[in-house]
């Protein structure tokens, strides 16, 4: 059976993904910075007998063509940057760069697309069409999905896929669920403008942390009060900075934050409450605020019949009660959802949780591994899907 083939020899090269994922989690670099890590990528498809393209500075990309090059196209696509935390994990390839850390798995996808383009480059025999090769950089700013898409790299194409990895997942399974999947994200940041004065005499001043405070607490009434309790939609503030000393009243105030929308008029929606409200609670204080936005990325939603392609393909893969169809969505972001909207596809979550607790914890944690069987999975994934959907044999019994 093709897929036990695939399977055998991904898990014959468990050494060589698992080396990979190791060098790049000890190497980790912030969007943008992907320097080190896409040199790395460039060497690994170049020793497979493949070109490279960089994609602005430090995405790149590739392409396999099949023995019969005339027919679809699939695009395979990972993320590449890391994260700005300080690695916990005491584990003995842990980050050597201070500050950064492979928390959300990155390494792990990176090591198992190119464990995918190692197999596809060697088995062009058994695949017609073109598999286009994307790993992309600064997935964890919105910045990278539309470099690949307005760049080109999507047009012409038949499908999309991407994996990632999901602790609350059992290692082994895969989840491959139609329709909403994931939130938009949105940036903002707001700033309040007020005027100092000795703490003893806040009504001669304008203070701008208290002003700031209310928003923050308003901004959670949003959700609760202006949408239906069932609508899925989060406003979180990260970030508040404001002060000079305890003793003056600060003139000035910012704060950082999200939303988080599964709809294009939630997401709307709560933008322009959000704007309302501020403004409201700084003009009632004397206060000026003024807003600065960044569109991170789309809702994802996975096209169904791609997912249900999928679906299929990691039913004869892993067996068919290792394919989850059903997850709960997320109101966590992946700008995979770019290409979805250029091109149909779906975005697969492949289980990294194991009987260590260290893999069951949240993503972004500073202390949170992975099972390592998790890149056998994504990387037959990866190839699996590819061969059966470029050559058209998804429904074959």
């Amino acid at each position: 059976m093709q897929e036990e083939f695939i399977r055998h020899e991904i898990e014959s090269n468990r050494d060589y993904l698992v080396a990979l994922r190791r060098h790049f989690h000890s190497h980790p670099e912030l969007s943008r910075h992907e320097f080190e890590t896409a040199k790395r990528i460039e060497q690994e498809l170049e020793s497979f007998g493949l070109s490279c393209t960089r994609v602005g500075e430090t995405g790149v990309y590739s392409e396999i063509h099949g023995d019969n090059p005339e027919g679809r196209t699939i695009v395979l696509r990972c993320d590449i940057d890391a994260l700005p935390i300080e690695e916990q994990t005491g584990c003995e390839f842990r980050s050597q760069n201070k500050g950064v850390m492979h928390a959300c798995g990155h390494d792990s996808h990176t090591a198992s697309l190119l464990g995918a383009a190692k197999f596809l480059a060697s088995h062009t025999d058994m695949f017609s069409g073109t598999v286009r090769l994307n790993f992309q950089q600064a997935e964890e700013i919105g910045y990278g999905a539309r470099l690949f898409v307005d760049g080109g790299y999507l047009d012409g194409a038949d499908r999309t896929f991407g994996i990632h990895v999901a602790p609350e997942i059992d290692a082994g399974k895969v989840s491959l669920t139609p329709g909403p999947n994931n939130a938009s994200v949105d940036w903002f940041r707001i700033t309040v403008k007020g005027k100092t004065s000795h703490i003893s005499t806040p009504q001669k001043g304008v203070d701008a942390l208290f002003v700031a405070s209310q928003i923050v607490v308003a901004s959670q009434s949003i959700p609760s009060r202006l949408f239906s309790p069932v609508d899925s939609l989060l406003i979180g503030i990260g970030k508040l900075d404001s002060g000079t000393a305890y003793n003056i009243v600060s003139d000035h105030a910012e704060m950082e934050g999200t939303i988080r929308a599964m709809t294009a008029d939630s997401r709307s929606r709560a933008k322009e409450a959000l704007e309302t409200i501020s403004k409201s609670i700084a003009k009632s204080y004397g206060a000026e605020v003024s807003f600065e936005w960044k569109d991170f990325t789309s809702p994802l939603v996975n096209d169904e019949e791609s997912s249900i392609e999928a679906q299929k393909v990691a039913a004869r893969l892993l067996g068919s009660d290792n394919v989850i169809t059903n997850r709960p969505i997320s109101l966590g972001g992946d700008d995979f959802a770019e290409y979805i909207i250029k091109v149909p596809g779906v975005y697969g979550y492949v289980g990294s949780g194991s009987s260590k607790p260290e893999t069951r914890l949240p993503l972004h944690n500073e202390k949170v591994e992975l099972d390592e069987d998790c890149m056998v999975v994504a990387a037959s994934l990866h190839v699996a899907y590819a061969i059966n959907f470029l050559n058209g044999t998804i429904d074959r019994s």
